[in-house]
């Protein structure tokens, strides 16, 4: 099961926001690839990388585009924590590990 926490829907949303400025369409694909993306995670959620800046073996990440898909392993469910542009300069406060 795949859980969106309310950090990673209010980045959904701005991501939709700036994109849509552009183009309704491109904004509403990109947001259902990244949806579709992180619910592919539950089969298999080891496969993602480990958070460089955390270093917890249980807060891992994948990408899509140009975003990082963050997200927190529980036993029984995957937790979205953040979905943040690649470029952006992250510190292991910007996520929101629940502890």
């Amino acid at each position: 099961m795949v859980e969106w926490s309310l950090p990673a829907r209010d980045d959904l949303r701005a991501i939709y926001e700036y994109i849509a400025l552009d183009s309704k369409f491109y904004a509403r694909n990109t947001v259902r690839n990244i949806v579709e993306r992180a619910s592919r995670g539950s089969d298999t959620p080891g496969i993602g990388r480990v958070v460089p800046e955390l270093g917890e073996e249980n807060v891992r990440e994948v990408f899509i585009y140009s975003y990082r898909i963050i997200y927190q392993i529980f036993p029984d469910k995957l937790t979205i924590l953040a979905v943040v542009h690649g470029y952006r300069n992250l510190q292991d406060e910007d996520i929101p590990v629940i502890r």
